[in-house]
C-alpha cells in the first residue's frame, strides 16, 4: 500500500446533485473553499450537464467564477458532451471528467443514449479536452452492478474499458454507482483494468449505500489504488439510479487512513466541521460514521468500554 492516497473530494457535484434542498452559488464556493482549506487538492467542483435534468447543476458557471484560485488546486469538471465541454473550459476547469456506464438500461436513463453512443462521445470529449491542455479521466459507472439490469459481467466493464483507452485517458475510475460492489469485485476488476491499461492511472469511486463502502476502500488500496473519490459529510446520489444513496464519506476514509498511517493531506477536524456546515444547508445530518461517532473517543470514554 502507497504511503499516500489522494482522495477527490465530490461533494460539491456528486455529493448535493441529488439533494432537495438546492443550494445557492455561495453556499457551493463556500463549500469548496472549506475543502480546499482542508487540504483538498483535486474537488470536483461542478457538472456541466442540461440543467432541466439535474437542477442543482445549473449555475455551475457561476460557481466557478466564484472560486478563489490557488496553486496546486485542481477543479473538476463533469462533463457528458462537447457543448458541456466548451463550458467547462470557458469556466476554467482543470480537468475533464467523462462517465460511461456498464449497461445499456442504465445508460439511456442517466444519458440518454446507448453505450456505443456514449462511449463515441467519450472518446470525442476525452481528445478535445486533451488538446485545450486539461487532464482527462473517465469514469466507468455502475461497473459494480445496475439498478436496472442487475449483474454487471467484470468482462463487460473490462471491454468497455478497453474500447476507451484509444483516447488515452490520463486517469480511469470504476465506480460503484449504486453501492452494491463487494471487494472481490474490487480486486478482479482492478487487476484486469490494470492488465489493459498499465500505465493509466487508476481510480475508484464507491458508495456505501449497502455499507461496503470502506471494505471497498481497503482493497482497492491493497491492489495499489491511491486516487480515491469521496464526499464530505457521506452525502451523495444518482438522480437517475433508484437508492444509490450515500458516497464515502471523506471524513471516514481519512479516518481510517489517517489511524493506518497513511498520509492524505487531509485536516480531518476541518471536514469534520464542514460535513457539519453542508448538513446544516442541505437541512439533515451527515451522514458519514465519524461525523455521527466523532473523532477516536478520549481516554475518559475509553475507561467506560
Amino acid at each position: 500500500m502507497d504511503g499516500h492516497v489522494e482522495i477527490i473530494d465530490v461533494a460539491p457535484r456528486d455529493g448535493i446533485q441529488n439533494e432537495r434542498v438546492l443550494l445557492p452559488a455561495a453556499d457551493k464556493i463556500e463549500l469548496i473553499r472549506r475543502i480546499a482549506d482542508a487540504g483538498g487538492r483535486r474537488i470536483e467542483a461542478a457538472s456541466f450537464v442540461n440543467p432541466k435534468r439535474v437542477p442543482q447543476m445549473a449555475d455551475a458557471e457561476a460557481v466557478m467564477a466564484g472560486i478563489e484560485r490557488r496553486p496546486g488546486l485542481s477543479l473538476i469538471g463533469l462533463v457528458l458532451n462537447e457543448p458541456g465541454l466548451a463550458r467547462a473550459r470557458a469556466a476554467g476547469c482543470d480537468e475533464a471528467n467523462v462517465v460511461v456506464v456498464a449497461s445499456e438500461t442504465f445508460s439511456r436513463k442517466n444519458q440518454g443514449a446507448g453505450v456505443a453512443d456514449v462511449v463515441a462521445a467519450a472518446s470525442a470529449i476525452l481528445e478535445g479536452a486533451r488538446a485545450a491542455g486539461m487532464r482527462t479521466s473517465v469514469t466507468v459507472g455502475a461497473a459494480f452492478g445496475c439498478p436496472f439490469e442487475g449483474e454487471v459481467p467484470a468482462q463487460r466493464v473490462l471491454a468497455l474499458v478497453e474500447s476507451l483507452l484509444p483516447a488515452r485517458p490520463d486517469e480511469i475510475a470504476l465506480a460503484d454507482t449504486i453501492g452494491c460492489g463487494v471487494p472481490t469485485q474490487v480486486r478482479e476488476l482492478l487487476a484486469g483494468t490494470r492488465a489493459l491499461a498499465p500505465r493509466a492511472r487508476l481510480r475508484c469511486h464507491f458508495h456505501n449505500t449497502r455499507n461496503t463502502g470502506i471494505a471497498n476502500v481497503l482493497a482497492a488500496l491493497e491492489a495499489g489504488v491511491d486516487a480515491l473519490d469521496a464526499s464530505t459529510g457521506g452525502f451523495g446520489g444518482c438522480p437517475f439510479a433508484p437508492a444509490a444513496t450515500g458516497n464515502i464519506a471523506t471524513e471516514d476514509v481519512v479516518y481510517m487512513l489517517e489511524r493506518m498511517g497513511v498520509a492524505t493531506g487531509i485536516d480531518l477536524d476541518a471536514v469534520l466541521r464542514t460535513a457539519q456546515w453542508l448538513g446544516e444547508r442541505l437541512q439533515r445530518p451527515a451522514i458519514g460514521g465519524v461525523s455521527r461517532a466523532g473523532r477516536f473517543p478520549s481516554a475518559a470514554a475509553q475507561a467506560c468500554a
